[in-house]
């Protein structure tokens, strides 16, 4: 059997006992044995148990990871920051073994590969929307909040009857959270960044012969090239 045929079956048979016995179930030896494989052989494939727990999460984790690479950017990035959320949400309540592995079960100083990556996509989220002048926070502080929203609010879930895990319970959060870091846009409003480019074009613009650019001690050449880069931010804002 080729290595990665090997890998694949003993990651799915990895994923089975954690779906049936949790993560307290999952041993090298129990793995090993349902995929019918010698432990050395699990050693050699993923180095310790460690390895072979941040595998299993970022195997089980990728169907949630190929949805989330394949969103289509929408005109408004807070849309996508919505819709991240709740999706991220909904992985783990129909996932909840495994999304215990990975958020419930901290190893300090060590991260699931698909933990890492699910972070790299919502930073990819939050810097198009720092672009677009509506994020209130560093894009730093805003990915922990956010991180530290939706992780609470799974575990919280799941630590209830099954029964009792409704998302709308939690829907209010989501929306607590992203009023607070974000700038909310209304349909056909302009963004922020293109209303303080058409503030600071009226301050710079030259009244009366009074032109306060070249007066604060630029030359005329770079006060038209002034001008010229925030009508055009402006523009490109709208």
């Amino acid at each position: 059997m080729a290595v990665e045929d090997q890998r694949g079956r003993i990651l799915g048979e990895a994923v089975k006992l954690l779906a049936a016995a949790g993560p307290s179930g999952l041993s090298t030896r129990a793995v090993a044995t349902a995929a019918g494989v010698q432990t050395p052989t699990l050693y050699r494939l993923f180095a310790d148990k460690d390895g072979l727990l941040d595998a299993v999460a970022t195997f089980g984790f990728e169907s949630y990871l190929a949805e989330k690479r394949a969103f289509e950017p929408a005109d408004d990035p807070i849309d996508d920051l919505r819709r991240g959320w709740d999706v991220h949400v909904a992985f783990g309540l129909a996932n909840p073994a495994i999304y215990t592995l990975m958020y419930g079960s901290v190893r300090p100083g060590r991260q699931p590969a698909a933990a890492a990556e699910n972070r790299a996509i919502l930073r990819g989220m939050l810097e198009r929307a720092n672009a677009q002048g509506l994020l209130r926070a560093s894009v730093e502080a805003a990915a922990v909040a956010i991180e530290a929203s939706t992780t609470g609010a799974v575990l919280l879930l799941l630590a209830q009857p099954e029964e009792a895990r409704e998302v709308e319970l939690i829907r209010p959060l989501r929306d607590i959270v992203l009023n607070a870091l974000t700038e909310q846009k209304a349909p056909g409003e302009s963004s922020p960044i293109a209303d303080r480019a058409q503030a600071l074009l009226g301050i710079v613009t030259p009244a009366k012969d009074v032109d306060p650019v070249t007066d604060a001690g630029f030359s005329v050449s770079e006060a038209g090239l002034l001008r010229e880069w925030l009508a055009r931010l402006n523009e490109a804002s709208r």
